[in-house]
């Protein structure tokens, strides 16, 4: 028996020596789903802060007296903390404990979200960001590896996994929408929705959830250092290019600072014994590739919706709690392609999923480029809508199957934090091209103006021809996740190993 197993069947002992009932399926069944609510839960919040400011921004700037450049900072504050800390509290859980990391980053990320609901100033805002941000890095790995181990069953776990990655491809769309809603009353409300349910789930976290074993190692600290500088120099430097052009001398210099130090971070995980970020996660093929699937995936989805938004208000003239609505197709598709996706996948397996999830992805990308200033909601952003949410709603679910199948216990953690990472990371790089694009764009319409439009015409005819062009961005990226998944994916899942996720021996594993 194992030491998992043994731990198992002293906990079960201890509980029917105190008297407690033996767990009956309904018991079981009913706990499961409260487990996984608050995981759910926990992850909606953190990918929804992502975004869930877009729409708030212009109030926010009005009421605390942001300048133009400073406020683009309530959303790279979030992002530098979220993303550079990120593979730092997926191998902190893997030591610590997943639990009390869990616990911790949700509760730092739950004060910090008042606080940024009071933020009497444009600083204390930033501040409160860049915390809540922390707090995220360190509760958002520690989510997945604890579905990982707490949904043992192998068809339990998919399911359960089918619905995380429901809620977190669904996290970014809803943000837009919540941002909306939530700012017409005030954009305060954007932030102070978090405290509720971050004290619900904080509550039924320790009762419902199981705790993962620990790993006590010596803490890879020079790992730990260059990869958190790493990713935080990238992301920077994207997140500045984004807003400055990619002339600006510091995004420059911060992105080859960021290459740089991931390239010795590389070196330093090849030669440490216990590293923050095991390079054997990439050793297997299918699993390397849905990595690379994620980041270009995450690239296209962070330029779209940066720049939908911007189309809907500033071509259509619609307004935030309009623009928010907007998504509501996209969103509802969605929902409907993720909980088709589990079915799916056990039918034909998490590569034909992805690749038809990504395909549809792609097919919407390109109908999006014939967009321009005369496009119309019905007719120019329904139907790309709709065919996207189910491009995402299919592909994201077999994307975070495969990373996870097969992995030891020990390393659950490492290949979440790596996973959310490297979404980050996509989403800065995908504004930063595409806003390129866009600028250089609008710069060459300025240079040769149409005589026969009227001044507001030329403007929504620059905007959206900016925006479209910045589109064909968004295929590109989309044809890499493509080519990744029909060539990399293998097609047949492998025999499941003697340790899987969880130490329960009913665990399979499914990573064609």
């Amino acid at each position: 028996m194992s030491a998992q197993e043994l731990n198992a069947a002293t906990v079960e002992s201890a509980e029917q020596a105190g008297g407690a009932a033996p767990a009956t399926p309904k018991r079981r069944g009913n706990r499961l789903r409260i487990a996984l609510g608050v995981i759910v839960i926990c992850q909606l919040m953190v990918i929804i802060d992502g975004t869930v400011v877009n729409v708030a921004l212009a109030k926010i700037q009005e009421d605390l007296d942001f300048s133009a450049s400073g406020l683009a900072w309530v959303q790279s504050a979030y992002s530098l903390a979220f993303g550079g800390l990120l593979l730092l509290g997926g191998r902190a859980g893997d030591m610590f404990g997943r639990l009390r990391l869990f616990i911790g980053g949700l509760a730092l990320f739950t004060l910090a979200s008042l606080a940024a609901g009071l933020a009497p100033s444009a600083g204390a805002l930033i501040a409160a960001r860049a915390a809540q941000g922390v707090g995220g890095a360190f509760a958002a790995p520690a989510s997945l590896a604890l579905l990982a181990t707490t949904f043992k069953d192998g068809t339990e776990r998919q399911r359960a996994l089918g619905v995380f990655s429901m809620i977190a491809g669904l996290g970014l769309t809803l943000g837009l929408i919540l941002g909306g809603l939530l700012s017409t009353a005030s954009w305060r409300w954007v932030f102070v929705i978090n405290v509720p349910f971050g004290i619900g789930v904080i509550a039924l976290a320790r009762p419902f959830l199981q705790d993962t074993p620990r790993h006590p190692a010596r803490f890879d600290v020079a790992g730990a250092a260059v990869s958190t500088a790493g990713t935080a120099s990238l992301v920077y430097g994207f997140t500045r290019a984004a807003a400055d052009g990619w002339s600006d001398g510091l995004a420059v210099a911060m992105l080859a600072v960021g290459i740089v130090l991931l390239l010795g971070f590389l070196a330093i995980e090849a030669n440490v014994s216990q590293p923050i970020m095991p390079l054997r996660l990439f050793g297997e093929r299918s699993r390397a590739g849905a990595y690379i699937n994620m980041l270009f995936m995450s690239g296209a989805m962070g330029g779209l919706f940066f720049f939908l938004s911007l189309f809907i208000q500033r071509v259509l003239d619609l307004s935030p709690l309009q623009t928010g609505l907007a998504f509501v197709p996209m969103a509802a598709v969605q929902f409907g392609g993720a909980r088709t996706a589990p079915k799916l996948v056990a039918r034909f397996g998490p590569k034909a999923v992805t690749i038809a999830g990504t395909l549809a992805a792609m097919v919407s990308a390109i109908w999006l480029t014939r967009l321009d200033g005369t496009s119309t909601y019905p007719g120019g952003l329904v139907g790309p809508l709709i065919l996207l949410g189910l491009g995402v709603g299919l592909a994201f679910m077999p994307l975070n199957m495969v990373i996870l199948a097969g992995l030891p216990p020990r390393d659950t953690g490492s290949a979440s934090g790596l996973l959310q990472c490297l979404q980050q990371v996509g989403l800065a790089v995908g504004i930063a091209v595409l806003t390129t694009v866009y600028s250089t764009s609008l710069r060459d319409s300025a240079h040769h103006p149409n005589p026969a439009l009227s001044p507001q015409e030329q403007l929504h005819h620059n905007l959206g021809e900016g925006i479209a062009d910045s589109f064909v961005v968004l295929v590109a990226f989309l044809a890499v996740a493509l080519t990744v998944a029909a060539l990399v994916f293998t097609r047949r899942p492998r025999p499941a190993p003697a340790v899987a996720v969880s130490a329960s021996p009913q665990s399979t594993r499914s990573d064609s």
